[in-house]
């Protein structure tokens, strides 16, 4: 399993993008949308792996994944 995709997830319907947007709240500012449920979860898995990559290129620390964060 690739450690981004322990990463929590949220995924809900925007109406004011007219998209899913998936955001990961352990990454500041990591989010993706798409016109699908599924586009949404594929595009956040790209831009996690991105983040991730900046992260180290500018030498900031990276969170670990801790897992669930949110509650429902």
């Amino acid at each position: 399993m690739n450690t981004n995709s322990r990463y929590e997830v949220i995924l809900y319907w925007s109406d004011a993008d007219q998209a899913f947007i998936a955001e990961v709240p352990e990454l500041p500012g990591c989010a993706a949308d798409g016109l699908s449920y599924r586009e949404a979860l594929d595009a956040v898995e790209v831009v996690i792996a991105q983040w991730i990559e900046t992260a180290k290129e500018l030498g900031r620390p990276i969170p670990k994944p801790r897992g669930r964060l949110i509650f429902a």
